[in-house]
């Protein structure tokens, strides 16, 4: 068991909470408060080296993965049958998670178990938001001609990789309607380009118990026990809202795909915990994608492009977090939201969750613009950084459940089973 990932992830999760709590000043403080936020850095640089590395070929993966899932195919009816049915899913999915996030939050009142004191510490705090421009300011016409990549290297730097994901598509598609000498240089181009990054990956894999203990580590220096107890219904309240979201997910396996919900949860494990521990869906993309493969029995031209897809686009997780931390705050702030605006919140929040970079952190950002439609004040944003890391640990292992889930739905309902009913059975049987 020792040489299995999963486990020595887990491993490196509880050793670095436990270290963490040790160190923190607001915890078991066993050194002075300066030492352990010097520490802190040091012992992350592990977990940010990982992290970097995946970052450095997300795009490349996901381009290479997407036009190889396309190209695959070898069936565009298939694509096209795939590409139909994928798109109204995703915002179906995001849809219930969002209402999910409201009926929660109104049902708690999260907002209403936080003193008001409170509001006099976040009164002169800064919070560093990069500048963000709201859906308001946007015509819908531009957004769309927006959503094609003719600047990748801008795309590149402002972190946007549906521009990448687009583009992958149209250059999957094209290759589809070549002629075999010309489509294949750049085919073989993608390969090269899928097993660098794969390769690369392999390198960072080796790190990820190692990282996980350090960020984790790092994590529970800097918010100890104050943070998580001062906001403890509102960490309640979201974590309420990703379970209920988890179990929607396993009723569509079980009712869809025919899966048993213990089975497809002992067979996704692996993933689901490396994505809680690096709170990144990119990083754990490659390792989604061979689940999918190897576990779930997911054809190999549905879980290259439902998982990165997925990966960039199906962020239901990210999703009711935001609705959920944007109606606290309203709460708190004393904000009265008519049903109209609450209406507009949820579009906002499914418009705004789509196409996020799956990266640590992205969440406050989206959650500026949303607070900055509703008129809570973005300074409200650091009530609630204390404890974004651990809330975005959670909605990323849900954001990867739902691209797998995706991938189970996806294959039965484009029929799409080169071996027959073997595989269904394989995995009721299992």
């Amino acid at each position: 068991m020792l040489k299995k990932l999963w486990f020595q992830v887990l491993l490196g999760m509880i050793f670095g909470v436990v270290l963490g709590l040790i160190l923190s000043p607001s915890a078991f403080a066993l050194v002075p408060e300066h030492i352990a936020l010097n520490i802190a850095p040091w012992v992350a640089l592990v977990g940010n080296i990982f992290l970097a590395l995946i970052k450095m070929v997300v795009i490349p993966l996901v381009m290479s993965s997407i036009i190889l899932g396309i190209t695959s195919s070898q069936d565009i009816d298939t694509l096209k049958n795939l590409g139909i049915k994928i798109a109204p899913y995703f915002v179906f999915t995001t849809m219930v998670a969002v209402t999910i996030g409201i009926i929660i939050s109104y049902i708690i009142m999260p907002g209403d178990f936080v003193s008001k004191e409170i509001l006099n510490t976040i009164s002169t705090a800064t919070v560093a938001i990069k500048e963000v421009t709201t859906f308001n300011e946007i015509s819908l016409p531009d957004l769309i001609v927006g959503l094609i990549p003719v600047n990748t290297a801008q795309a590149n730097l402002d972190g946007n990789i549906l521009a990448f994901v687009i583009l992958a598509i149209f250059v999957g598609i094209a290759l589809m309607n070549m002629k075999d000498e010309d489509s294949k240089p750049m085919l073989d181009l993608a390969k090269s380009f899928q097993a660098f990054s794969m390769t690369i990956v392999q390198w960072a894999m080796k790190l990820a118990p190692y990282a996980v203990f350090g960020l984790l580590c790092s994590i529970t220096i800097k918010i100890g026990f104050d943070a998580i107890f001062s906001m403890s219904m509102y960490v309640f309240t979201v974590l309420l809202g990703l379970f209920s979201l988890l179990c929607f997910y396993l009723i569509i396996v079980y009712s869809v795909g025919k899966v048993k919900p213990l089975d497809f949860l002992s067979r996704i494990r692996e993933v689901q915990l490396m994505a809680f521990s690096t709170s990144s869906s990119a990083a754990v993309m490659p390792l989604s994608m061979k689940t999918a493969e190897e576990q779930l029995n997911i054809p190999t031209p549905i879980s290259k492009f439902v998982i990165p897809l997925g990966a960039t686009i199906n962020m239901d997780g990210t999703a009711i977090y935001q609705v959920i931390a944007a109606l606290f705050l309203t709460q708190l702030f004393g904000v009265e939201l008519s049903l109209v605006e609450v209406v507009v919140l949820a579009l906002t929040t499914v418009g705004a969750s789509i196409g996020a970079p799956s990266t640590p952190g992205v969440g406050i950002v989206i959650l500026a613009t949303i607070l900055q439609g509703i008129g809570v004040p973005v300074e409200g944003i650091a009530l609630i950084l204390g404890v974004d890391r651990i809330l975005d640990m959670c909605r990323t292992t849900i954001n990867v459940t739902g691209d797998l889930t995706a991938s189970i739905v996806m294959r039965r309902l484009t029929d799409y089973n080169p071996v027959g009913t073997k595989i269904s059975k394989d995995l009721k049987s299992a």
